[in-house]
This record gives C-alpha cells, sequence and structure tokens, in this order.
C-alpha cells in the first residue's frame, strides 16, 4: 500500500501529494512544524508538541485552521491509515499559497501537511558505542535575529553546519553563539555531565526547548541528578565527565569525542545510559493511542 499523505482534510497516497509551488512555505520557507515520534502503537508526547506548533504559529503570526484537538486526530489517524505503530511524524502548516511578495496577508489559506513513516537517524552501535562529532564554524543565528523557540520551516543556518559535518566525516558537529558559548547541534539539544551535576544550555541562547530536552531534565532529576540550565564554553564541553545530545528523531545519543578531545573514559557514561534506558521504558508505556488502520477515505 502506498504511504497516505494528509493536505487539508484529505489523504493522498505520497504519488500524488503535493502543494502549490506558490505556497509561501516553498518560496520563503514561511510556515512551522514538528516532529514526533509514536512508539509501539502511542503516539509519545503529542499534546506537547501540538503545544509547541500553535505556539510557534503565534509567534510567527500565522493562524492555524483547526482546533489543536483536530489537530491531534489528524496525527493519529495518519499513522493508523499508514498501520504504523512506530513511526516518525512530520507535522507541517505553511503559510499557504500567495503572490510573489513577501506580504502574509496575500495567502489566505494556511497548508497543514502530515507526514508519517518510519526513521532510523543513526545506527545501532551509535547509541552502543557513542558519537564523535567536531565544532562547526557556523554559528547558530543570534535571537535578536531569528527565534530558535520556533520550530520553522526556515533551517538554513543548521544546514550551512550540516554540510560541514557532511564535508568532514561526522555526522553531527556542536553549534556555538556568536559570543562562543555552546549551544546545540544542527537538530539537537545538548547537554554535558559534571561531577554528578546534569547541565544544559538555557534557551535565551537560542535554543529551541525541545521536547525531549525536558523528558531527559526530569527523568536525570528523578534519578537524583542536580540539573541546571547554565551557559557553558568549549573548555566545559572538552572535560565534561559525559557528553549527551537529545531530539525526536535522534532519541539520547551519547558524545564520546569532541573535537579529538576524549569525553571521560571514552565510551557512553553511567548518567547518560542511566537516562536511555529510563527514556525508552516511558517510550513504550505512555503516549496517545493509535486506532486500528482506517479503511478507505
Amino acid at each position: 500500500m502506498s504511504l497516505q499523505v494528509y493536505i487539508n482534510g484529505r489523504f493522498y497516497p505520497k504519488e500524488e501529494a503535493k502543494v502549490s509551488v506558490f505556497d509561501h512555505g516553498f518560496l520563503y520557507g514561511d510556515g512551522v512544524f514538528e516532529g514526533i515520534r509514536a512508539y509501539g502503537g502511542r503516539v509519545w508526547k503529542l499534546e506537547e508538541h501540538i503545544d509547541r506548533l500553535y505556539d510557534s504559529a503565534k509567534s510567527v503570526w500565522l493562524e492555524i485552521p483547526m482546533t489543536k484537538a483536530e489537530m491531534q486526530q489528524v496525527v493519529v489517524e495518519t499513522c493508523a491509515r499508514n498501520g504504523l505503530r512506530d513511526a516518525y511524524i512530520r507535522l507541517v502548516v505553511s503559510r499557504g499559497p500567495g503572490d510573489l511578495g513577501l506580504d502574509p496577508r496575500k495567502c489566505p489559506q494556511p497548508t497543514v501537511v502530515c507526514i508519517a513513516d518510519r526513521i532510523a537517524l543513526y545506527p545501532d552501535e551509535v547509541y552502543e558505542a557513542g558519537m564523535k562529532v567536531v565544532t562547526s564554524p557556523v554559528r547558530r543565528s543570534p535571537p535578536a535575529a531569528h527565534s530558535f523557540q520556533v520550530k520553522s520551516l526556515n533551517y538554513l543556518n543548521s544546514i550551512y553546519a550540516k554540510i560541514l559535518a557532511v564535508q568532514l566525516g561526522y555526522p553531527e558537529v556542536v553549534m556555538l553563539s556568536s559570543e562562543g558559548y555552546v549551544v546545540e547541534g544542527t537538530g539537537d539539544n545538548i547537554f554535558i555531565v559534571k561531577k554528578g551535576r546534569v547541565i544544559t544550555p538555557p534557551t535565551y541562547l537560542g535554543i529551541l526547548p525541545g521536547i525531549t530536552r525536558a523528558v531527559a531534565m526530569e527523568i536525570a532529576r528523578d534519578c537524583g541528578y542536580p540539573v541546571a540550565e547554565e551557559i557553558f564554553t568549549l573548555h566545559d564541553l572538552y572535560t565534561a565527565d559525559e557528553v549527551f545530545l537529545t531530539g525526536t528523531a535522534a532519541e539520547i545519543v551519547p558524545v564520546v569525542e569532541v573535537d579529538g578531545r576524549r569525553i571521560g573514559e571514552g565510551s557512553p557514561g553511567p548518567v547518560t545510559r542511566q537516562i536511555t534506558r529510563r527514556f525508552r521504558e516511558r517510550t513504550q508505556t505512555e503516549g496517545t493511542p493509535i486506532p486500528l488502520p482506517v479503511q478507505g477515505d
């Protein structure tokens, strides 16, 4: 069966799923999105993702033409129609078709798209042995220029950094703020562990308040570790006992080397492993249920 894609109230086979070339999401990256996961027949943190989607839309003056409850139903039904119990869901709301100018008022009808498919961002050995990364000379855009609390369709800043990672042969790079503080990866939040403390950069540096980031912080506190949102430097990164990345697609990824510096013992550390284990346990027991596949339109 062909993958079924939701567009503006209807489901289309993947080969027929199309949007207008005049859509400002295509022309200008004018829109917002969410990446969501489903595990074992349940959509993970659906309400939190939908809340963030609507917050992002409000921030960019984009009115979504449906309620949050209706949007949640779209996500669940898209998974059901494709018979997916484990999935990566991409939910997109673009400004919609307009003219060739920038004025958002010329786009009367937003475009809503929901895609559900499978994903494997990194091979299993990365989670077992850990990832090696480098820092990027491409700096994260400052918050005054672009709010990274908005999960927008414009990812050019991250793409520049990802190009460097590809060219250097690394799966990911660490991005810094314009002041030189560690910020995040191209699509992942970052944590360090130092003397039992779990530390992640504060959102005011210009990072996305990740859903998985929030879960990792919650789990760490439940495990008895002090958790802090603090700025830190490359020196702090190089000398950390443990480093890990978090993201919806990536989940929790241990980092064992940064810029040729071994992190800790050069293998995933005990805190990272404990948080990862608790995270995986929760994804298998929590979430919004996906009903049996829906037949027809």
